[in-house]
């Protein structure tokens, strides 16, 4: 089975990530959770870039190269689910970055979404 349709939605995930950190980092309302892509972006926008969308294409063509191996299905699921629930915090990052949530409350839902996660582990 070829995986063409997810894989090319994991790397336009990537991108979208890309694109929405540099915004909300050069705008002053988040900063980059991995300090190695941090220093990247320190850097400059294009180096960033460059960098998110090299381990994209890589990991696009391994998977693609591969989907035919089971492992490759199963990594590619989790790596959407991962991606899809980064798209969910860059939201929640938008609309605490126009208002429509106040700070307050993210900070009540952190807490309560760590308190959740550590029951399951």
């Amino acid at each position: 089975m070829n995986l063409f349709r997810e894989t090319l939605l994991l790397f336009s995930l990537n991108l979208l990530d890309a694109l929405l950190t540099i915004v909300w980092v050069r705008n002053g309302v988040a900063s980059e959770g991995n300090q190695v892509l941090a220093r990247l972006l320190e850097s400059g926008d294009f180096a960033f870039l460059a960098v998110k969308l090299a381990v994209g294409t890589i990991a696009a063509i391994v998977l693609l190269k591969w989907s035919h191996v089971t492992v490759a299905k199963y990594g590619l699921a989790a790596a959407l689910v991962v991606y899809v629930g980064l798209m969910g915090v860059h939201i929640v990052t938008g609309l605490t970055a126009f208002g429509v949530i106040p700070h307050a409350e993210i900070e009540r839902i952190t807490h309560w979404s760590v308190g959740l996660f550590a029951a399951f582990i």
